[in-house]
């Protein structure tokens, strides 16, 4: 390892020269930014470029610290605004991008999609042109390979499931001079971490991060229309709210990740798509044999040794002083991926889909799709490796899609643990084709689901029989999320749009229906001179008469959160035990004494921090929004709001991942319900949306919170789709840099 001082101003791109604003100025001319009386911006260009300039320049307006952040993460560049302690971040994202990898993929990149990178960075230098007030930590200019580094809008993507602490130790231990710091990345869905925001394992929610998709057939409407529900669960404010359009033909509405260029959940005037993360395993680990063959080192495969492959990798840090520094690494990899921790003497190298310019045509172009064929035909470019997708159209097509990446394997490893990666049989294969994938497509029963739960319940009787795929399709299993939706959707009939929205918001928690009997069975087996006998007598009886539907009154619903928190710790689960599993052994494996005892140091805890144990739940569960801060602060003196629907992880639909957070006594959402939308595909689009707080970063904005109380009620407001419904709902029009 070698250690550098330099200069700060050396790594500091050139801001855009005045021709450059001449031409960015005729750019801008040809978009037009109409922003709603919810500060929801409606971006319309020429072209599709035109589009992805305005768009990306309209949430640079809103949040252009978020954009940032993000793009520090995924370039690996973080350290250069955060000091040393980012350092190991940086070095994951770095074992996988670099400024030539990502110039040549951009080079190889079609026509068309290189002109909407160059847009996606003119519409962030054109926007820092026209606002000298916005201070970027390290970004002071983009270019277009740059959107190449964050080509898929999920919360964190594959590359955060590599362990920091694990490759910290790997790295570390072969530099010995460089200071650990913490590992720290941030908190996320699906187990995942979100860029830019910091970790705190001590007071991290239990909230398992994911989403719901349902699309119900015409056959089951009233007015013979298809229905969509957009409820992706994620860290609130981690996406922007917007619609984009052209005179090309490009129109899409929905959310879109901070930074990134296209809808990532959302609809067009005739389809719609919503993400939802999957339990399909498609990043692996392989144990390496390493030996010494002189003076390199070479990897076992079969009856070879092959080459170790050594990258160079140096990462810039900002110092206390402000200059910034440099570490340099010798890093490592096989055929299979690069080296990331180890396991006694072998050496893990770590697999997951790579595949740049692929990722981002797909994330792009099905927003174009039309319908179901079309969106399929997109998908041929198997660049979706984490997400299963719901989609619906106005043909009245539904489909439960999933992942397009899945390498075919020998079903006979066990490949959610390391393995052999001297065996040749355990390599990856060639790519499933879609037609080998438990796909759902118009089943007869009228409906498709997902709610981070297997495909093996996505259309109830019709759906895919595990039995015919390969055990890696699904890691997940099943969920209480999954068992809700399953008893709203079987046999059900005249829906609407209304009605769907309704049923997002439905509180009943199939999750406590099949616990809270356990814990009343535990408790009726207590010998009679068990203190707690007596002492759990009041609470039980509420408990026994609750209906397990959650509301803001409900002090039963204090009473089983609190519970059911003091359970999961009793369960003592394996870190890497996915969280649908986990939960749905919740009530066997938990002993009738741990049962009771959650209980008891449940009332204790209410008492101890409330007063009494007799709370309800709106004075304990809060939305909050008081700062503009990626990491939020939150203070039980200032003002919140009460939010009456609940944990996912007891099968809550509309979902809210709550803790208490430093300083504070009641529980403040971070996650869960971020965007909301139900959409109705006739012979025009309609839809109802809400969005986590409000559509701006800055707190002296009046749509920095003006969605909160919406948002906690399930509320949803109309959304402006066509331009004459912005008639009358109109705050602004005008061009980028006016």
């Amino acid at each position: 390892m070698r250690t550098l001082v330099l200069p700060a101003l050396l790594f500091l791109l050139t801001a855009a020269s005045p021709p450059e604003i001449a031409r960015l100025r005729q750019e801008a001319a040809n978009v037009t930014i109409t922003r709603d009386d919810w500060g929801i911006a409606h971006v319309h260009g020429k072209t599709d470029a035109d589009a992805v300039f305005g768009m990306i320049y309209a949430q640079a307006e809103d949040d252009f610290p978020r954009i940032e952040a993000n793009y520090l993460w995924a370039l690996g560049r973080t350290a250069e605004a955060e000091g040393e302690k980012a350092i190991w971040q940086d070095l994951r994202a770095r074992l996988y991008v670099s400024e030539p990898e990502l110039k040549a993929y951009y080079a190889k990149s079609p026509a068309n999609m290189q002109a909407l990178m160059k847009a996606w960075a003119d519409g962030l230098n054109y926007f820092l042109a026209t606002h000298p007030e916005v201070k970027p930590r390290v970004l002071t200019y983009f270019e277009p390979w740059m959107a190449l580094s964050f080509t898929e809008g999920s919360i964190g993507g594959d590359i955060e499931r590599i362990d920091l602490d694990a490759l910290r130790d790997f790295y570390g231990a072969r530099h010995p001079g460089l200071e650990p710091g913490p590992a720290s990345s941030s908190i996320a869905e699906e187990g995942r971490r979100v860029p830019g925001q910091a970790r705190d394992d001590a007071l991290a929610d239990n909230e398992p991060r994911g989403s719901n998709g349902i699309a119900i057939m015409p056959g089951l409407t009233s007015n013979g229309h298809a229905l969509l529900l957009i409820n992706p669960h994620t860290s609130f404010f981690f996406r922007s709210e917007l619609q984009m359009s052209s005179d090309e033909g490009l129109d899409a509405y929905g959310a879109a990740t901070w930074g990134q260029f296209f809808i990532y959940q959302g609809f067009n005037p005739h389809a719609g798509w919503m993400h939802t993360s999957s339990g399909v395993d498609v990043v692996d680990e392989f144990a390496e044999t390493v030996e010494r063959k002189g003076k390199s080192r070479c990897t076992r495969y079969g009856t070879a040794c092959n080459p170790l492959g050594v990258r160079p990798v140096t990462i810039r840090y900002r110092l206390p002083n402000g200059k910034l520094g440099s570490k340099s690494f010798d890093t490592y990899f096989t055929h299979h991926g690069p080296i990331v921790r180890s396991d006694g003497d072998r050496w893990i190298a770590f697999a997951m889909m790579n595949r740049p310019v692929e990722a981002l045509q797909q994330s792009y172009l099905r927003t174009r799709a039309d319908d179901l064929a079309s969106f399929m035909q997109v998908a041929q470019l198997k660049a979706n490796s984490s997400n299963n997708t719901i989609f619906a159209d106005d043909k009245g097509e539904v489909a439960y899609l999933h992942p397009q990446f899945v390498p075919r394997r020998n079903d006979r490893f066990d490949f959610t643990r390391p393995v052999d990666g001297s065996d040749p049989a355990t390599d990856w294969g060639s790519l499933h084709a879609l037609s080998e994938l438990p796909n759902v497509m118009n089943p007869p029963n009228g409906w498709v689901d997902n709610n981070n739960n297997a495909p093996w319940s996505a259309a109830g009787a019709f759906s895919p029989d595990p039995k015919n795929y390969p055990k890696y399709m699904d890691m997940f299993g099943e969920n209480f999320r999954g068992i809700h939706a399953l008893a709203l959707l079987s046999r059900s009939r005249g829906w609407t749009l209304e009605k769907l929205q309704a049923a997002a918001f439905d509180s009943f928690q199939p999750g406590f229906a099949v616990l809270i009997p356990s814990l009343l069975k535990a408790y009726r087996e207590l010998p009679v001179n068990d203190a707690r006998a007596k002492r759990l007598s009041a609470p039980i009886a509420l408990l026994r008469g609750w209906n397990y539907r959650w509301s803001g009154e409900s002090v039963a619903q204090t009473l089983a959160m609190f519970w059911g928190d003091a359970m999961q710790k009793a369960l003592n689960a394996l870190p890497d035990e996915p969280g649908n599993k986990r939960m749905m052994r919740l009530a066997r494996d938990t002993t009738p004494a741990q049962k009771v005892q959650a209980l008891d140091d449940a009332v204790a805890r209410l008492t101890r921090e409330f007063g009494r144990w007799q709370v309800p739940w709106g004075e304990v569960n809060r939305f909050q929004r008081i700062a503009g801060a990626i990491v939020q602060p939150f203070s039980d003196s200032d003002p919140s709001i009460p939010v009456p629907f609940a944990s996912s992880a007891y099968g809550s639909l509309a979902s809210f991942g709550s803790s208490p957070k430093p300083g504070t006594v009641k529980w403040y959402g971070t996650s869960g319900n971020s965007f909301v939308a139900v959409v109705e595909f006739g012979p025009r689009v309609r839809a109802h949306a809400v969005t986590a707080g409000g559509e701006s970063g800055h707190p002296d904005s009046p749509h920095f919170n003006d969605e909160a109380l919406r948002y906690a009620s399930g509320a949803l407001r109309e959304v402006y789709f066509w331009p004459d419904q912005l008639k009358g709902h109109t705050e602004r029009v005008y061009r980028p840099g006016e």
